[in-house]
């Protein structure tokens, strides 16, 4: 006698019953949802709008800044630390 003559008939299942059909299927719908999210959140709460003028008025904060070189001091010692490997000097405390 042959192996499949003495073997009990197994009853199918429905296909939302197998575990690994929610996984094929269940990705694609995680994306799915997940781009529709996205859209909903770019069309509710758009950008802000630009001033006319912001060039303009980045030109005058940098001047303003510029007056002060002492302000960027902090800055240019990590940069120079970063890029040397020197300990950078303790900063030196205004008047």
């Amino acid at each position: 006698m042959s192996e499949n003559q003495n073997s009990v008939p197994t009853k199918s299942l429905p296909w939302w019953k197998y575990g690994h059909m929610w996984m094929v299927v269940g990705g694609p719908a995680i994306v799915v949802f997940a781009s529709f999210f996205t859209l909903y959140l770019a069309v509710t709460r758009p950008d802000p709008v630009m001033d006319q003028n912001y060039y303009q008025k980045g030109l005058d904060l940098n001047k303003t800044m510029g007056t002060n070189p002492g302000s960027f001091a902090p800055a240019m010692q990590a940069r120079n630390h970063a890029a040397t490997g020197v300990p950078a000097p303790k900063p030196v405390d205004a008047p």
